[in-house]
């Protein structure tokens, strides 16, 4: 079992104590409510799940697209949680299909819906067709998932957003950001609250992931040097994301604070931890022939060999950050969380243009990348795309 506190550079969890001062509160809410978690069975998805489940809500319906990931998180409930007296059902639907529409429509009722769907991988831009599921998913699933909360009398809508989305410089950043500003304009009708965070450590997909899967599959290890991220324990992104919920007032944006346990680290630096913790030293190799040649004889030496580069692919950020210099903070209310208090504010021009402008590209079944680049532009006139013709499907 891979100690993932350690892994990040950490010794202890992050919101431990704001989780502990309002333990009474937390289970209070949790057990008198019901909820819907949207995008269950994904890596945040499950740790949100399961911070709600151990506090025995009365009711719990969790709705994925992914049928196998919902079997698994069942099965990770029931062996280490246990069962609930209230009502826990499990849904494979997709968000944006007739079916989770009937399944709305016949019953809906939920104090809090929670969405934690959404296309999270900056290579998802690399060609115009995912480019454009993203905008739905992120975008437009939301809103309209966020309209059926409204009209069924749903308390509150928390939905996750990304540090990305703060002075974005990709496309997935930028759509999260563009979101940010539909929850604004459904503010008015709805309680809504939601988190950027740091990159969930070995969250489904991530690099970090991936390297459980080269050593599985017997292949080099392979990260950037010079890209350096936050990150978090998939149980803080649950806590995290159930605290803006809960705590949250309307359009909060609850975020992890920077301090000595939260600090930057890069993605080579984390590879090397952890080939050390299950008994290997990370070998660097100048070419990915050298890594992929070596890899059949140096884990006998127990060594691994490993490709470490520096990153040229669109979107990346050398760094992540979790607000603008613009926005307000509370960073008083709680001792590891920070809050950006947003007032009303709604561009609705820009919103009904974003929307004709995509509605029309999907009805005529046509559209380019570059049109989509020049539409977020006029949303986020600073944003700091800068397209550099490599993605990272095209490197090992």
């Amino acid at each position: 079992m891979l100690d993932i506190l350690s892994l990040i550079g950490r010794d202890k969890e992050l919101f431990s104590k704001d989780i502990s001062d309002n333990h009474e509160e937390l289970i209070k809410k949790v057990e008198e409510s019901s909820f819907l978690v949207l995008g269950a069975a994904g890596s945040i998805g499950q740790a949100v799940t399961k911070e709600i489940f151990k506090r025995n809500p009365k009711k719990l319906h969790i709705v994925d697209i992914s049928e196998n990931n919902l079997v698994e998180l069942v099965r990770d409930i029931r062996s280490s949680l246990g069962y609930i007296n209230g009502d826990f059902q499990t849904f494979a639907l997709d968000i944006g299909s007739v079916e989770y529409d009937a399944f709305i429509k016949a019953d809906g009722k939920y104090d809090f819906v929670l969405n934690l769907s959404a296309l999270k991988h900056v290579r998802s831009e690399k060609d115009p067709y995912t480019l454009m599921r993203m905008i739905d998913v992120n975008i437009f699933n939301t809103d309209k998932s966020i309209q059926q909360s409204i009209e069924n009398g749903t308390t509150k809508y928390f939905c996750v957003s990304t540090d990305k989305a703060a002075n974005p410089v990709n496309m997935m950043g930028a759509s999260k950001r563009i979101m940010e500003m539909f929850l604004m304009r459904r503010s008015k009708e709805i309680e809504i609250s939601t988190a950027r965070f740091a990159n969930v450590a070995f969250s489904d997909g991530s690099l970090l992931h991936g390297f459980n899967q080269r050593i599985q599959k017997n292949q080099p290890i392979v990260a950037p040097n010079d890209v350096k991220r936050y990150f978090v324990t998939p149980k803080e992104s649950g806590e995290l994301c159930l605290m803006s919920c809960i705590f949250g007032n309307n359009r909060d944006i609850f975020f992890p604070k920077l301090s000595e346990e939260l600090h930057l680290i890069s993605f080579a630096d984390v590879a090397v931890k952890y080939l050390n913790q299950i008994g290997y030293d990370a070998y660097p190799c100048k070419t990915e022939d050298e890594a992929r040649d070596l890899i059949k004889t140096l884990p006998k030496e127990k060594k691994w060999p490993c490709l470490f580069t520096e990153s040229d692919t669109t979107g990346e950020k050398d760094f992540e950050e979790f607000f603008t210099e613009e926005e307000v903070l509370d960073l008083e209310k709680f001792k590891s969380l920070g809050i950006i208090k947003n007032e009303l504010f709604v561009e609705d021009k820009k919103l009904q243009k974003f929307e004709d402008a995509i509605v029309n590209m999907r009805n005529k079944h046509q559209w380019t990348k570059d049109e989509l680049v020049e539409l977020f532009f006029y949303m986020i006139p600073s944003f700091g795309h800068m397209e550099t013709g490599k993605y990272l499907d095209s490197k090992m």
